[in-house]
């Protein structure tokens, strides 16, 4: 078997899963390996599926053509209205550009004897069993300049046909733009450590974690501690089981790795919520978690709340003692099966938090899950139909804004960091720190504004 490597570059592979909506491709076919002719294409691309073909030439162009049918030598057209061709690059800078079909019923010529044969000879790879194309000038199915698309440079270098998968998977556009690049991350990371409290009688801002079991609290603040140590390691007890891990109530500092110092966050991790009644967090334990009457290492009682004369309840918490932000953490590969039972807890929760005024935001974890596709690149999160939808569904269950809503990925697997997930978490824990500063301005105590967490990205 031949070893069959993809010419595209990371960042060529990463424009054309725009153009194609896609970031599955399985290259098929190339022609300095199996041979520039169509029988070799038809063997082995027939029946494949949507495919997208990749063609090279002298001139420094990348184009090709995209369709959603199948060739099967069928010796007549296929129709298709989502069929296009591109170019993903060209001389001088030249910039990606996508040409649709006009006339779907000629979208393709899937002819034995013609390799990718886009319209009516509109665009055709493989030209007279050669390495070459060849264009047909003034054809309505697609609009376009020879000049333009391959810079009138008809013969190839390469071409390489891929099997695309998971069409329609990714958006060709973010939906919420962020600038993937270790500067981002190192700002956002400054901006998180140099943070302070505008209120001088709260040192730290308190985040109060809620979620079903297993959905990643204890797993988040293990990465968030992770980002800021330089490397990846567990503090929490995290893990699966039939009911919650996490049984006595903790709070968790972050140390600055740089130079140990604590954080002015602190994360309160609480017993997770169980759809059956008298299992998991009692929901009425929340409003004693926010006014900050339970002390550490409280050992959780799932049948009843803790009471005014309970041993360790804090009678006079003060406004430092108090939860500034609420953070749900919610599973996205099951939010669309979560038990109504559950989602009526938590919105009873959420009912509850809204009476002290206190901000909510919800963190949906285990976009992998949700969308295998992002496990090679995090930073296609905002393009990704299914995430978008996870989303779009939490809104809707817990009644809160899409706003207050980010998805994240925890470390798990990995021994090593990864740019593109530290900066989800990072995200996630800034907008953390905005929703406890617009708490904090409902007190009138004497304060210095931070600007800091408002800068832009």
């Amino acid at each position: 078997m031949v070893n069959v490597q993809s010419r595209l570059t990371k960042e060529e592979k990463r424009t054309l899963s725009y153009l194609v909506g896609s970031k599955q491709f399985s290259l098929l076919y190339k022609g300095s390996v199996h041979g520039y002719n169509a029988i070799a294409f038809h063997n082995i691309c027939n029946r494949q599926g949507p495919t997208v073909i990749v063609a090279y030439n002298g001139s420094g162009y990348i184009f090709g053509g995209f369709t959603l049918q199948s060739f099967t030598s069928s010796e007549g057209y296929l129709t298709d209205e989502k069929a296009f061709l591109f170019r993903l690059k060209g001389k001088d800078g030249l910039g990606p550009l996508k040409i649709p079909v006009k006339i779907a019923n000629q979208a393709v010529h899937d002819h034995s004897q013609y390799g990718p044969h886009f319209g009516d000879a509109t665009l055709v790879f493989l030209s007279e069993n050669g390495a070459a194309v060849a264009t047909k000038a003034g054809s309505a199915t697609y609009t376009f300049s020879a000049e333009d698309l391959h810079g009138n440079d008809q013969v190839l270098l390469e071409c390489e046909v891929y099997r695309v998968e998971d069409v329609g998977d990714m958006m060709e556009k973010p939906w919420r733009k962020i600038d993937w690049t270790p500067g981002t991350r190192n700002e956002l990371m400054n901006q998180i450590a140099s943070y302070k409290p505008p209120l001088n009688s709260v040192q730290k801002v308190r985040v109060l974690f809620l979620g079903p079991v297993g959905a990643g609290k204890s797993s988040f603040f293990n990465s968030v501690n992770s980002v800021f140590r330089g490397y990846v390691t567990s503090q929490a007890i995290a893990g699966s089981d039939s009911g919650s891990v996490t049984l006595q109530y903790r709070t968790y500092q972050v140390k600055n790795g740089s130079n140990g110092k604590p954080l002015s966050i602190v994360f309160s991790d609480t017993m997770g919520l169980e759809e059956k009644q008298g299992a998991g967090l009692n929901i009425d334990e929340v409003t004693n978690l926010l006014r900050g009457h339970v002390p550490e290492n409280y050992q959780f009682n799932p049948s009843v709340a803790m009471q005014p004369e309970t041993l360790g309840y804090i009678k006079c918490p003060s406004l430092k003692d108090q939860i500034h932000c609420v953070v749900f953490v919610i599973d996205g590969s099951k939010v669309e099966i979560l038990p109504e039972k559950l989602e009526g807890k938590l919105r009873e929760i959420r009912q509850k938090i809204n009476k002290l005024a206190v901000p909510q935001l919800v963190i949906i974890t285990k976009v992998d899950a949700v969308c295998p596709s992002l496990e090679e690149d995090f930073s296609d999160v905002y393009r990704s139909q299914a995430v978008s939808r996870r989303m779009e569904i939490t809104a809707e269950r817990l009644g809160i804004p899409l706003s207050q809503i980010v998805p994240v990925k925890n470390y798990c697997s990995e021994i090593e960091l990864r740019e593109d997930v530290d900066i989800l978490l990072l995200m996630a824990m800034r907008q953390m720190l905005r929703l406890a500063e617009s708490y904090f301005d409902n007190f009138s105590f004497e304060h210095t504004p931070q600007r800091d967490i408002y800068s832009e990205e």
